[in-house]
């Protein structure tokens, strides 16, 4: 009798073994949305659609390693580009070039749990994020809470597709050194802007990941 191991593998989703996912930045449907609203002053809001992730899932245990990035010159603020001018600046403290800036988020053991075909899978992560090379004051992590979920080639488009929808909320830019108080020639501006911009945050990211083999076969 032949071995049906073959046919048991065929027939196992491609979630059974390690997989390599990725996410497009040229593709413009995964977003970084962060909005900073202060009571007394603006709501800032901040997009990209330029994020780009790889990382590696473990099926067997259900966790991701790997990193995503947003590159700070992709971010505009309020789509103005004065306000996005001063945004760079904050950021990079005017000690590096804007374009040698990101965000990024690096994901190590992240517990996602199993995928399941077009089931819903809530999880919860802290996550480590470096801004313009800076990690947050005192070496903390945020809290990343979010859900993937698994859909089949077919399903949604030619390409198997891992959707993700996650929150980090109560993130602290002064924490990373992003602000006037921390960028040279702002500094006489400080006190005047101190309730006009809200330190404090919520990023909502979305992504749309693919197997690294399809994502390279269909471009």
């Amino acid at each position: 009798m032949k071995s049906i191991a073959p046919l048991l593998m065929a027939l196992l989703p491609t979630t059974a073994l390690a997989q390599t996912y990725v996410v497009d930045p040229e593709a413009g449907n995964s977003t970084f949305d962060a909005v900073f609203d202060a009571p007394l002053g603006e709501r800032i809001h901040a997009v990209s659609s330029a994020l780009a992730c790889a990382v590696d899932y473990d099926a067997k245990s259900g966790t991701v390693k790997g990193s995503c990035s947003v590159p700070l010159v992709s971010i505009m603020v309020d789509n103005e580009p004065t306000k996005t001018e001063h945004f760079q600046q904050w950021s990079t403290n005017k000690k590096s070039e804007p374009k040698d800036c990101k965000f990024e988020a690096n994901l190590d053991g992240v517990k996602l749990g199993v995928l399941q075909a077009n089931k819903s899978v809530p999880f919860t992560a802290d996550v480590p994020f470096i801004i313009c090379g800076r990690a947050r004051t005192g070496g903390g992590k945020e809290k990343l809470v979010g859900k993937a979920l698994l859909l089949p080639a077919g399903s949604d488009g030619e390409k198997t597709t891992v959707r993700v929808q996650a929150t980090v909320a109560k993130f602290n830019r002064e924490k990373y050194g992003i602000g006037p108080a921390f960028t040279e020639g702002w500094l006489a501006r400080v006190q005047q802007l101190a309730k006009v911009v809200a330190p404090e945050g919520t990023i909502e990211l979305r992504l749309f990941a693919h197997p690294k083999e399809e994502a390279s076969a269909k471009k």
